[in-house]
């Protein structure tokens, strides 16, 4: 008779596979740079820049979806809004205004390889000469929810301040406990003074770990970083700001990619 194998091994636990998460966040500046008549259009470049960046997720700032003015202005103006125009092969591309001009309207996207659940917005507005907003996409990763949250934040400190206490407040009632948060974007947060907030929320970002400094802004000789990626229910691996003259033309900011391990 043929020994079989003992019956524990077939009931020994399954290893857990570990899923890393890239998430990138990006200010655009509505795809256009220069002033005046030296203005150009970058959003093609964008494009290919953003599939470059292979994230999971891609949180963007400063995205138009329509805007007559320049629509009339460039001969190579996409029909498409931002969000969908940028969004690379497979992605699903989710938008929400923030800001309605005389010639457009613009505000934060999210795009992203895994599929999306459900989208919420929520307006955040400080004072009527910033409009803002936070943007929230619930994702599937395999088989678990996690809650994207894109913002752009407020130019005056005070009302960074009051924004990052209504995020707080967001999450408290549209996040379940025990379900992984990221929250990404311009945060406009000179000397990153914000981070005590965001890290009495539970939320981190890489600032612990060693590393090239990540510096955003501006583009063309960075001194400061304004733009984070901050997680929770995830474990920060590394950072990185992507460098070189194309990646200088683009935008006025650069774009901050970090790569997490998503906890059991």
């Amino acid at each position: 008779m043929t020994n079989q194998p003992a019956a524990a091994s077939a009931t020994a636990p399954a290893t857990a596979v570990q899923q890393n998460l890239r998430v990138a966040t990006y200010n655009i500046h509505k795809g256009v740079q220069g002033i005046g008549p030296a203005r150009r259009l970058e959003i093609h470049n964008l494009g290919h820049a953003i599939e470059q960046l292979d994230a999971d997720i891609v949180c963007l700032q400063e995205v138009r979806k329509m805007n007559r003015q320049a629509a009339a202005r460039f001969a190579r103006w996409p029909e498409l809004p931002q969000a969908d125009f940028l969004a690379p092969e497979g992605y699903t591309a989710v938008y929400e205004t923030n800001a309605v001009t005389r010639h457009g309207e613009h505000g934060n996207a999210l795009l992203t390889r895994w599929p999306v659940l459900g989208t919420t917005h929520q307006d955040i507005s400080d004072h009527r000469f910033e409009q803002r907003g936070l943007l929230h996409v619930v994702i599937d990763v395999e088989g678990r929810r996690v809650h994207a949250i894109v913002v752009h934040l407020g130019l005056i400190k005070g009302s960074r301040v009051r924004q990052i206490a209504r995020l707080r407040e967001f999450i408290d009632r549209e996040v379940p406990p025990g379900e992984a948060v990221v929250v990404a974007g311009d945060f406009n947060d000179w000397g990153a003074r914000m981070r005590y907030a965001m890290n009495a929320m539970g939320l981190r970002d890489t600032s612990d770990l060693r590393g090239p400094r990540t510096l955003t802004y501006p583009s063309r000789l960075p001194v400061t970083q304004l733009d984070f990626v901050y997680g929770r229910g995830l474990e920060p691996l590394a950072c990185n700001v992507p460098r070189g003259p194309i990646w200088a033309r683009m935008s006025d900011h650069l774009p901050l990619v970090a790569d997490f391990t998503l906890l059991n």
